[in-house]
């Protein structure tokens, strides 16, 4: 295991000529399967290449996202980017830098342990050099990595840790056209689609004749509909005139009971028994008994349906010519959409190519590869010339696939010495894996239930896998004595649903950690010596006393508002980042109206490659939590902009301050999800230290908090 952790993804993809390139005099390109979505990891994979090989980072040139040319990583995910990516790019390189510094080495008739290497420039102890391009000769390494070397001691990384410039930043300052939204070609025409007036509707009757002819055309395949101009705003205006036009019948929209939270309890569900974070098939034995302790507690937490909520609504540019479909698109997975659109399009394989080009980051499955096939039925429709594509905002809002709605029991009891010695989860949740996926009966892609000769939507099914969807961060770190977590698979949702950022581990957190201050507050313990009872990870405990230090403590200083300041803290699928929250918020009494005010953060990642890029993700990870805990929440009648779904706007972003506790020495640990579950307990904590009510239901609107206030007085 320690090996295959080390080599990442090249476990997988041993070909070393699939992950370095030196074809280009003083350039070296390194290549990723995964995908820059605002993450950084390009920038963390030109510092791991750049000191591996012992070059300047300006040398390195990173290609991504690019099928049949970068190695397929199948999908940019699960906080797993430096893990599988860097670690791959890190022993690649270490290879990469053996064999070349071997060729010096036979070159200049030295012992290769006598070389050293500056910028590229192999140099022996006489003074005579050899650059790495001339020992290349542009020709392939024709190297199979079988097993992971030792390469630059981790005290010698000479980039790693330190920080980077952005390689990605400055065109964005610059405003050149790095996202799919800005991408033009040649002849390049526009399109829009025309949805369904309700989901499952389907087009009654012939396109009207009203819409044609005129600058655009029409593109109609069964219900998916659709028009084409060579002037975007002719699209947009065509668009609008067919969607006045346009009749449709059958679909259904939800009730608002059926979306709902609470109506989970209510359906029928696949229960698992969750044991050291794996789904077992055997039927959930008896709960603990829950007798013998001194105080008994229970509790149940919910979160809706919620929305990704990308700034930039999703787009596509696709082109077909020569019977070759090219696609452009910020999925999250070019390799898996490659697939699905050559599946449902009745293409090769091999005919269908996807370049990831970036677009506004989600963290999760929205609309991205559904309007990758929309930009390819119009370019299959009007072959020669590229086609861009772009979703509106009411298309984003009302499309993408939602965050199901989840709700979480737990009960446990504690002894005389307020010791935890029984703990009970059950967590009921709809199917937070909805993507493309190969071998699916069927197309998990939008567009492809209206076409003329529609593909079936996949049944739901639980896949499994360690600390996976609903089920991810149930199993508690904590000891909690006799311990039963069971998983309720709800498969039949009311809205369509997805993965997005941390799956399942929002809400278990989120519940698991506000249980953790219920409990601490009923046996009259302090919350963070409660906590650091309850763990045996000394990493754990050092995170949770690192981030109470920086906070300052977890007293509030006094002021005319009666600020509150809540903790809490996770390892995000008990097996990545450790990560512990403080926030301080105010609850206006009068309103019911929660401000965070500020946030800290400590974090234990292991080796910190990029520390600027774990500190933006962090912290961009309270922010998004932040913003589905006070605010989001997606109701039965789907929005069609920010005032039907408002996020957590720049104006209310709280005053951050990060902690990262680095250890060079340790293997990297994932973090791009590590904070999300942590701010909300954190914040509904808080919530409590001002006001003494307890808020177990999200998301925490004046609406919801005001009634508890006015309950108090």
């Amino acid at each position: 295991m320690a090996d295959a952790r080390r080599l990442g993804s090249l476990g997988q993809i041993p070909d070393l000529d699939r992950w370095v390139a030196l074809t280009v005099p003083g350039r070296v390109e390194v290549r990723t399967g995964k995908v820059e979505l605002g993450q950084g990891i390009l920038t963390a994979l030109a510092a791991i290449a750049a000191g591996e090989l012992g070059v300047d980072p300006v040398r390195i040139d990173v290609m991504s996202g690019i099928t049949g040319t970068t190695p397929n990583e199948w999908i940019t995910a699960g906080s797993g980017s430096v893990e599988q990516s860097g670690m791959a790019v890190r022993q690649a390189c270490a290879h990469a830098r053996r064999l070349l510094v071997a060729r010096a080495a036979a070159e200049l008739g030295v012992d290769a342990a006598d070389l050293v290497v500056d910028d590229g420039e192999v140099c022996s102890p006489d003074g005579r050099r050899v650059d790495y391009w001339a020992l290349a000769m542009g020709r392939p390494f024709d190297h199979r990595v079988e097993e992971a070397i030792d390469g630059v001691p981790a005290a010698a990384r000479r980039w790693s840790g330190q920080g980077l410039l952005r390689v990605d930043l400055a065109a964005k300052v610059r405003g050149e056209a790095v996202f799919v939204h800005d991408l033009v070609l040649p002849g390049m025409r526009h399109a829009r689609v025309v949805r369904p007036a309700r989901p499952g509707a389907r087009l009654a009757g012939a396109v009207p004749p009203e819409v044609e002819p005129g600058p655009a055309t029409v593109v109609r395949n069964g219900s998916f509909l659709a028009v084409v101009a060579d002037r975007e705003a002719d699209a947009e205006a065509a668009a609008e005139t067919l969607a006045a036009l346009a009749t449709w019948e059958g679909g259904v929209v939800p009730s608002a009971d059926a979306v709902a939270p609470e109506a989970l309890a209510e359906r029928p569900a696949e229960s698992r028994s969750i044991v050291d974070g794996w789904a077992v098939d055997d039927p959930p034995g008896p709960a603990p008994a829950h007798d013998g302790g001194a105080l008994r507690l229970r509790a149940t937490y919910t979160r809706p349906f919620i929305l990704h909520g990308s700034i930039g609504p999703s787009a596509a540019v696709a082109s077909f010519v020569d019977g070759r479909l090219h696609v452009w698109s910020h999925t999250q997975g070019p390799e898996l959409l490659r697939l699905a659109l050559a599946q449902v399009l009745r293409l090769d394989n091999d005919a269908v190519a996807v370049t990831h080009a970036q677009g506004a980051g989600c963290y999760g499955h929205n609309g991205a590869d559904d309007v990758a096939l929309d930009a390819a039925l119009v370019a299959l429709a009007e072959p020669g010339r590229p086609v861009a594509l772009k979703w509106t905002r009411a298309d984003e809002h009302h499309w993408e696939p939602a965050a199901p709605a989840m709700t979480v029991a737990l009960e446990a009891s504690l002894s005389d010495d307020g010791r935890l010695i029984s703990w009970q989860h059950d967590v009921h949740s709809y199917p937070h894996m909805g993507r493309p996926f190969p071998g699916d009966e069927g197309s998990s892609l939008l567009a492809a239930w209206d076409l003329d000769s529609p593909w079936p939507r996949p049944a739901p099914r639980h896949r499994g896998g360690f600390h996976a969807g609903g089920f991810r961060n149930a199993d508690p770190l904590y000891e909690v004595g006799a311990k039963r977590v069971v998983e309720h698979y709800v498969a039949d949702a009311p809205l369509r649903t997805s993965s997005t950022r941390s799956l399942g581990a929002f809400a278990n957190v989120f519940a698991i950690e506000s249980f953790m201050d219920e409990l601490a507050a009923a046996a009259e313990r302090d919350p963070v010596a409660f906590r650091l009872d309850h763990l045996a990870d000394e990493r754990a405990r050092t995170v949770i006393e690192a981030v109470v230090d920086l906070a300052g403590g977890l007293v509030a200083p006094g002021g005319i508002d009666a600020p509150g300041r809540g903790l809490a803290f996770a390892r995000y699928e008990n097996v990545k980042a450790y990560c512990a929250v403080v926030a301080e918020v105010t609850v206006d009494p009068r309103t019911g109206l929660v401000i965070v005010r500020r946030g800290w953060i400590a974090a234990d990642a292991g080796e910190v490659i990029d520390p600027d890029g774990l500190t933006n993700q962090l912290e961009g990870g309270f922010v998004q939590a932040a913003s589905w805990t006070l605010k989001e929440q997606v109701d039965a009648d789907r929005p069609d902009d920010w005032e039907a779904y408002p996020i957590l706007r720049f104006s209310e972003t709280p005053e951050l301050t990060t902690r990262l506790l680095d250890h060079p020495d340790r293997r990297v640990l994932g973090a791009g999800e590590a904070s999300t579950g942590p701010t909300a307990a954190a914040i509904a904590n808080a919530v409590f230290q001002a006001t003494g009510a307890r808020l177990r239901h999200l998301p925490l609107r004046p609406s919801t908090v005001l009634p508890f206030l006015t309950a108090l007085l």
